[in-house]
């Protein structure tokens, strides 16, 4: 008997609870669709317009006070929610598996019917606590995604469905704004800060990156290489190294990464794994240097930039929108 692993009974009580918080969740935002909808038919079909959600607010906490999250506002927001999503097929499944919390940023935080259902689709895979998503939407990570859709690479087009989004691909810009450096650092200090703020970064390179380690070495022939960062990606299946630089890309880099790329292959990778992915971070970068380095160059790397303060979230509507209008007259 000594032999039985009785923690499976904590594995079984932790599931069954987990189930039933998820079940009673499901059926909060249920109510909170059902009452939506009651009171914006009212609102559509009466004279009192949105004296409707004070009247039931009074209701509510004259006859019911012990009934909490029943305020004019939360009800307000209930009429929103429904009035967003009641002819979204798409969402309709979605928002049930999120909490009211997390439902209410991605309502208040989105513009689009297709922002709205990224969110919602990344909120599920990433199991966003609220500070996690209150940050993804703030940095404006769905534009930044979008705009990183040329981004893509041979391992990513090999093991990732069309469909399977978001985060399965590297960005092209990211926001390190929670490094908090000074104005003068130098490459060690950026990695010393990525490395202390590691959860915060796994939050904006995407959950499935399980970090390895920093100053990773790999040994080619009698000269020992290291590399700045090195994680391994789940979904990817592969191993994915970070060169951080201070300044902008020099095409002299990619040489670098490559034999990084080479001795992680031929050393470290496991026969089930995908080929390696290098990603050179870099402060700014000429996209016409990044284009001619990379023409006739097979590596498995891509150049991506990083800010160290939050990206204008606006100006990344407009080149969202830029894009978007060249896309349209392409496909006429």
């Amino acid at each position: 008997m000594s032999d039985v692993n009785f923690n499976q009974i904590i594995d079984m009580i932790e599931r069954r609870k987990n189930n039933a918080y998820r079940k009673v969740n499901e059926e909060m935002i249920l109510l909170y669709l059902d009452v939506g909808k009651f009171l914006y038919e009212l609102i559509e079909n009466s004279s009192y317009g949105d004296k409707i959600t004070t009247k039931a607010a009074d209701f509510m906490k004259n006859n019911y006070p012990e009934v909490k999250g029943f305020t004019k506002r939360n009800i307000e927001r209930m009429v929103q929610f429904y009035k967003t999503y009641k002819d979204d097929e798409i969402a309709t499944p979605l928002v049930t598996q999120l909490s009211w919390t997390n439902n209410l940023l991605i309502l208040s935080g989105s513009k689009s019917i297709e922002e709205r259902h990224f969110y919602l689709q990344l909120s599920i895979k990433e199991n966003y606590s609220k500070r996690e998503l209150d940050r993804q939407i703030t940095s404006a990570y769905y534009e930044r995604y979008l705009l990183s859709e040329g981004n893509a690479l041979p391992t990513t087009n090999k093991t990732i469905d069309e469909d399977d989004y978001p985060n399965t691909r590297i960005l092209d810009l990211y926001s390190l704004e929670f490094l908090d450096l000074p104005n003068e650092y130098s490459e060690s200090d950026l990695k010393n800060a990525i490395v202390k703020n590691l959860k915060d970064f796994i939050l904006e390179v995407g959950k499935d990156f399980t970090f390895i380690g920093d100053e990773y070495r790999v040994q080619v022939g009698n000269h020992d290489l290291f590399i700045d960062l090195l994680f391994f990606n789940r979904e990817l299946s592969c191993l994915v190294a970070f060169e951080l630089k201070l300044g902008e890309f020099k095409a002299e880099y990619l040489g670098k990464m490559n034999l990084y790329l080479e001795a992680l292959d031929r050393e470290v990778k496991k026969k089930n794994e995908n080929p390696s992915v290098g990603v050179i971070l870099c402060s700014s970068k000429d996209k016409n240097i990044v284009e001619y380095s990379l023409s006739k160059n097979m590596s498995q790397t891509l150049i991506s930039e990083y800010k160290l303060k939050l990206i204008d979230k606006k100006l990344l509507e407009n080149k969202l929108n830029e894009m978007k209008k060249i896309l349209e007259t392409n496909n006429e």
